[in-house]
């Protein structure tokens, strides 16, 4: 961003020199240059960015890929059969789409909108600039209507399920209680205390889990929000001297870095809640018995 600045200031004093001396073909060469220069510049660091999330949007869905089929088990135990034979299934099936769509649909999108918003910043002549902010509120709602279908899906399903468990386990404890001669009060309340130290377990695998995610995104959210608020900053300042092409496209990338940085919340935050609402649900089938 530094060298963005001092990319833009060299510009500006050339630019006055020439315009002073009346060779405005001359000025409009510098123009192009600077433009490319910053561009290439910009570009650049773009791409690691891009790279860096989706490492971590991949760190994530690994780690889930490898948490679910544990937390599956553990709810084995507390007796939580139909939540995990629906939930697993929707889960694994669920993160694995999400991983995917973010690659290779959502990532190709706002690299388009950002060659867009390059292009359109070239010249007065070329004016695309409205395709691309259409491209990149599309990213923004389409984030919107997963994150809604996956939790009321998770809500739904788990909602059922877990009355169902709840319903089945009481009976099967009744069942041996009733049934099973001398033994079978004592083995009904050692199944309660299996289930509750497997309960407690669940819970803290659960826990252990968000952290892990809340470990793996928090250094490149910081990282997209300081370029995202350094840029906005960038664009502030360039406007004094810059041309009005060259405002528009840094305010343009920084726009792009605030897509990022919602992406990548919003995925973080989609599989703390899908974590946490596994545990809730598993919680609510214990209260039912």
């Amino acid at each position: 961003m530094i060298t963005v600045l001092i990319v833009i200031i060299i510009h500006s004093i050339l630019k006055a020199i020439i315009e002073n001396l009346g060779n405005h073909s001359s000025s409009k060469i510098i123009y192009f240059i600077q433009y490319l220069i910053i561009v290439t510049l910009i570009t650049d660091s773009l791409v690691c960015v891009i790279e860096l999330t989706q490492n971590a949007i991949s760190e994530i869905v690994h780690f889930m890929n490898l948490l679910i089929p544990l937390l599956s088990t553990l709810m084995l135990t507390t007796g939580c059969m139909t939540t995990t034979g629906i939930i697993q299934p929707i889960l694994l099936f669920m993160i694995s789409f999400i991983g995917n769509f973010i690659s290779n649909f959502i990532i190709p999108i706002l690299l388009i909108s950002i060659t867009l918003g390059i292009v359109s910043n070239i010249s007065d002549k070329i004016q695309i600039t409205r395709l691309s902010k259409f491209l990149k509120s599309s990213i923004v709602w389409i984030l919107g209507i997963i994150l809604t279908i996956f939790v009321c899906t998770l809500s739904i399903e788990g909602t059922l399920s877990s009355s169902v468990d709840g319903m089945t386990a009481k009976t099967a404890k009744a069942a041996v209680s009733n049934f099973i001669p001398v033994v079978g009060k004592i083995l009904g309340d050692s199944v309660d205390s299996i289930i509750g130290c497997g309960n407690i377990l669940k819970n803290a695998v659960g826990v252990i889990g968000v952290i892990v995610i809340v470990g793996i995104v928090i250094l490149p959210i910081l990282k997209l929000a300081i370029l995202w608020i350094s840029f906005y900053i960038v664009s502030g300042v360039c406007e004094v001297v810059a041309d009005e092409k060259i405002v528009k496209l840094i305010g343009q990338i920084a726009d792009s870095y605030k897509i990022l940085l919602a992406l990548l919340f919003t995925v973080s935050i989609m599989f703390i809640i899908g974590i946490t609402l596994v545990l809730k649900i598993t919680n609510s089938s214990l209260m039912y018995r």
